[in-house]
């Protein structure tokens, strides 16, 4: 069809023509509300950011010689990274004569996945990086998911609260409703005033 021809049809339509195939023989055109186009598109785009999800990579750094409670505790924030879908890079870090003994790392970061085994499972196995050895943990679960779960238990927890709330103002409520009630007072005049004044 001619351009004057398609042009004139768009007028008619009240809608816009749009060149799809450029490089097609002949060029391929389509009659189309351009900005509805647009607004779609750019919709399209904004619900597939958000169900987006990156993986962020967190880092837990520990030393050789580390204390059995301190280990706990850093055992914990891998935990709580592995239950929210991150990565976690584990560092150990050597000093001194530390370095001539990279077993003792090894083994602790064995024992450390084998804690988090339910967790998470070992993405890169350790590796001698300098005075550094690395190891990567990867999550079972998908970050989605994890969101999706604490979500649930937000919610979940906001409801218990809430019927916490309820009961103990019910509670409150009868307490009060089983009291007597109190009689009013009687004004009297006070006896700070002149009695030769009248109120």
């Amino acid at each position: 069809m001619p351009t004057p021809d398609a042009l004139r049809l768009a007028q008619e339509a009240d809608l816009d023509l749009v060149e799809i195939a450029p490089q097609g023989k002949p060029p391929v055109c389509k009659l189309m509300d351009y900005g509805k186009f647009k607004y779609e598109n750019a919709q399209k785009a904004r619900e597939a950011r958000r169900n987006q999800t990156n993986v962020i990579i967190k880092e837990m750094k520990l030393r050789p010689k580390i204390d059995k409670h301190d280990y706990e505790t850093k055992k914990g924030h891998v935990v709580r990274f592995l239950n929210a879908g991150d990565k976690v890079k584990i560092t150990i870090m050597f000093r001194g004569r530390e370095q001539h003994r990279p077993e003792l790392g090894f083994r602790l970061l064995q024992q450390l996945a084998d804690d988090v085994a339910e967790l998470g499972f070992v993405e890169s196995s350790p590796k001698q990086d300098g005075r550094n050895m690395i190891m990567v943990l990867g999550p079972h679960k998908k970050k989605a998911d994890a969101k999706v779960e604490a979500k649930e238990a937000k919610e979940e927890k906001a409801a218990e609260r809430a019927a916490d709330e309820a009961a103990e103002k019910a509670e409150r409520t009868a307490a009060n409703a089983a009291r007597p009630a109190s009689t009013p007072k009687v004004k009297r005049r006070s006896e700070n005033l002149d009695p030769d004044i009248d109120v």
